[in-house]
């Protein structure tokens, strides 16, 4: 505590400038804990100044918001509150409230590395459903025990450091014009802070706007504070639809989201003439044509910077990666030069991979637009007579899979209850899920019962944190540089093991198989630490009746629909945000995402980052860490930039308007 005698004026505005202080150190601990994001800023301390400017303005609001009834309490011009039990209860509800901010910013430095941004109130939606989050935290906590010492120190020294006001005796003129000047004065100074600004013309400052002093949108979540980021989210309107376009014509001429095939889509085979898809059962005649059954799975935190076979030429080509099971099915898959997903959340990859919606802003069924009428590959596939089921082996309600499996035309679900159910409660890993293993030889005995056609889909849930193995295959799979190493090689092994159960089923070889991840998740290759690499997720199609082929273009999560539904020579029109892949020529295929209130869009060999408003950088694609800002040099810039606008604008007018269908 300090010890001369302050004015109550004077004691507010020393304790607020303690509180940028505490926001200072939570914002450098930020950095060193994801140091292998922010590792380039240490060389460039032009650009750290301007993150430091431009954190002030976020850090302000955020201070003013979570500090006003305390500077209310404290500049009242009421001669009652000149009593110590006030000003120490004042103090205890300063203590609190940035003991909080702390703890939510400190927090956030740990849960940064899975979604590359600052966290907003989608989190409570997104683990609503959630019965394992106490074991979590408690992991957490122990894995990051300097951060909790560090919340000690900085707390104790807060409270030794602030400044107690030395209490009025007498009720004189001068104290309440003193107070009522000094509470006049900031009550404007409070409004402009909160706002970013002062004149009527500023608009109160956005999340989106700490791009303005960021030249990556990954560094975007430095100039941010998380409890600005909670409370700029909290009742805001997701999404606002733009007027690039006049028209609806006019958009449509560029980017549509409607497609009418007319005729099935065959794959291109490198060499040789292209092939059919219809397949048929030996001997049938061409008017018994048996559909192809469709498998999807959907593999946790999977990203492409693990898998060996789509890595030839990282480390010199001496990259082996983590997953020989996988790489053996690559050899017999189509896969792609370039594939990304779409968000950084599970939650972001059903939408993405199931009903071709990407996600732009915020998670998308956390929003109002999970309420719009919209569908997905199962509801389509059941209007075509599939037998459709969703399998994820977490609590049944876990993530909101089973009611967006239900939403989108899924007519049976499979979680941990009817696992358990079946099988016996011995096989969960003690916090999410199932393990991948027995839940995998699940999945494939399953579909042996279903009727043919059938679609399918399935979440894995091990290769996830807490970053755990079963007991049997710890020595099998040590500890690697991550800790997610040792969970992908297991959910590999698990993986080739159900494509062996699988191979051996009647229905095997009439099926496509697609192989994603929601996701990326921990990485050690600077490759895939850049804005776009955060993205970069497998996309594998294997049909056992095709030969596997890489092929020359850019893929992504909200592809698989279109794409599968031109394999299995689906004619009628249906909606989805995607392309096909195998009726688009290389040249024309491309891919969307969103991170930090930056739209990222690969096309033509280059990526583009729009911030809504105009272009911020272009790069090619080939250029991994994205080092050469090509702003202004590139001649497809314009056109990327026009395509990209009229994706937003299609998005942001159909979400609002509820036309997600056709």
């Amino acid at each position: 505590m300090m010890k001369k005698p302050w004015s109550v004026a004077v004691a507010v505005v020393w304790n607020l400038l303690l509180v940028y202080l505490v926001y200072q150190i939570a914002r450098i601990t930020y950095g060193f804990e994801n140091a292998n994001y922010f590792g380039h800023l240490i060389d460039n301390s032009n650009l750290l100044g301007t993150l430091f400017c431009g954190s002030l303005l976020f850090d302000t609001s955020a201070i003013i918001y979570t500090n006003a009834l305390y500077i209310v309490l404290m500049l009242l011009p009421c001669h009652q509150k000149e009593r110590r039990g006030y000003h120490q209860f004042c103090k205890w509800l300063y203590f609190i409230v940035n003991g909080v901010a702390l703890t939510i910013n400190l927090a956030d430095s740990v849960y940064f590395q899975y979604t590359m941004r600052r966290t907003t109130t989608t989190v409570f939606g997104e683990f609503s459903n959630e019965g394992n989050l106490g074991s979590i935290i408690g992991a957490e906590f122990l894995n990051h025990w300097y951060l909790a010492l560090l919340f000690i120190l900085v707390m104790v020294a807060l409270w030794r450091l602030y400044a107690m006001p030395q209490p009025q005796s007498k009720a004189s003129k001068p104290y309440y014009i003193s107070q009522t000047v000094a509470l006049i004065l900031a009550v404007p100074l409070c409004i402009a802070g909160m706002r970013g600004g002062f004149t009527t013309a500023v608009r109160p400052i956005t999340v989106s706007n700490a791009n303005q002093y960021a030249e990556r949108p990954t560094d975007a979540a430095l100039v941010l504070n998380t409890p600005f980021s909670l409370i700029r989210t909290i009742g805001k309107s997701v999404f606002v639809v733009p007027n690039y376009f006049a028209s609806e014509e006019e958009m449509a001429a560029v980017y549509s989201p409607i497609h009418s095939p007319s005729t099935p889509n065959p794959i291109p085979e490198q060499g040789s003439p292209t092939r059919s898809l219809s397949s048929r059962e030996e001997g049938n005649t061409e008017g018994d044509a048996l559909k192809k059954n469709v498998v999807i799975l959907i593999v946790e935190s999977f990203g492409r910077e693990y898998i060996g076979a789509l890595n030839k030429d990282l480390e010199g080509g001496r990259y082996k990666g983590y997953t020989p099971c996988v790489d053996s099915l690559i050899s017999k898959s189509t896969t792609f030069r370039y594939s990304f997903c779409n968000g950084r959340k599970s939650i972001d990859g059903m939408p993405s991979i199931l009903s071709s919606i990407p996600m732009f802003v915020e998670p998308f069924f956390l929003t109002p637009a999970s309420m719009n009428d919209y569908t997905g590959l199962a509801g389509i596939l059941s209007q075509e007579g599939y037998t459709t089921a969703f399998f994820h082996g977490a609590q049944n309600g876990s993530m909101g899979f089973q009611a967006f499996a239900k939403k989108t035309g899924f007519q049976r679900y499979f979680g941990r209850t009817e696992y358990e159910d079946a099988c016996g409660t011995d096989d969960f890993d003690g916090t999410w899920a199932i393990w991948d293993e027995p839940f995998l030889q699940y999945y494939a005995n399953e579909m042996s019962k279903m009727t043919q056609p059938f679609m399918t889909a399935l979440f894995t849930a091990s290769s996830h944190h807490p970053f755990a193995i079963p007991e049997q295959y710890k020595q099998q799979f040590p500890e690697e540089h991550l800790p997610i190493h040792k969970c992908i090689r297991y959910t590999d092994m698990a993986i080739g093991k159900f494509f062996e159960t699988a191979s051996k089923a009647p229905w095997f070889k009439n099926t496509i198989f697609v192989l994603t991840s929601d996701h990326t998740n921990q990485s050690d290759h600077a490759e895939y630490q850049s804005d776009l690499g955060g993205f970069c997720s497998p996309i594998i199609i294997y049909d056992p009746s095709l030969q596997g082929q890489e092929l020359n273009g850019i893929a992504q999560q909200i592809d698989i629909l279109p794409t599968i539904l031109g394999m299995i020579g689906y004619s009628k029109s249906y909606f989805g945000f995607g392309i096909d892949l195998f009726s688009t020529p290389a040249e024309e295929t491309w891919a969307v995402n969103y991170l930090n209130g930056i739209y990222q869009y690969a096309k033509y060999g280059y990526v583009l980052q729009f911030d809504g408003k105009q272009t911020k950088a272009v790069y090619r694609l080939s250029d991994r860490t994205m080092q050469h800002n090509l702003k202004g040099k590139v001649k497809e810039e314009a056109q990327m930039e026009l395509e990209l606008k009229a994706i937003i604008q299609q998005y942001m007018a159909r979400m609002t308007q509820n036309r997600l269908l056709e």
